[in-house]
């Protein structure tokens, strides 16, 4: 655990074009990042969800709205939202502008930035520092002002990481939805120690 990431390679803004669900898979393994003044703080993703404009789940299910504007946005960018009016939850927004498609990061393995993120939180359990989405944005500082920013060329940034093989992927219902439960569209990495607990 570094005091930052090395050779740092962004994904290119066309992994954000290909299928929302495909992407949520993807990102699992690659590395969400924000350089601040004093340096990098992140980690691995490896816990994600995927969320369509035709999903009954989705914040862009029934059209755009000033709410949701950002999910619409580019490709690559941000859709940062307040979930239940007390925890920001972290998106990366996929297809092109005008479609209302995003993943949504659920969890990361923190790897850099530690001793910041766990003042943020308030937490010494580094397995508890970035479990669910809500404890992501906290632990990296990230509110409504990170809405709307470019993924491949701001200070929050996704990076490549290493790719996890199938057989390390495992896809569940999402979580904390009331509609369209059944959708296996949350994936994680098998067996990882950081992904969110489930809860029905």
């Amino acid at each position: 655990m570094g005091s930052q990431p090395l050779n740092i390679e962004l994904l290119p803004s066309e992994f954000y074009l290909q299928p929302t669900v495909e992407a949520a898979c993807s990102l699992l393994g690659h590395y969400l990042l924000k350089k601040t003044e004093t340096g990098w703080e992140g980690g691995r993703i490896v816990e994600t969800e995927a969320y369509t404009q035709n999903d009954p789940a989705s914040h862009s299910f029934r059209g755009q709205t000033p709410r949701n504007a950002a999910m619409f946005g580019s490709p690559g960018t941000t859709y940062v939202y307040r979930s239940y009016g007390i925890h920001w939850c972290l998106n990366a927004v996929l297809q092109p502008e005008g479609i209302g498609e995003a993943v949504l990061i659920r969890a990361i393995e923190p790897l850099w930035g530690i001793k910041t993120m766990r003042e943020r939180r308030g937490v010494e359990s580094i397995k508890q520092l970035c479990r669910g989405p809500g404890n992501v944005c906290k632990a990296l500082g990230i509110d409504d002002h990170f809405n709307g920013f470019c993924l491949y060329h701001s200070h929050l940034l996704i990076a490549v990481g290493e790719t996890v093989p199938d057989d390390q992927v495992m896809a569940t219902p999402r979580v904390g939805i009331s509609q369209a439960v059944d959708q296996p569209w949350r994936f994680l990495i098998r067996g990882n120690p950081f992904v969110s607990a489930r809860k029905r």
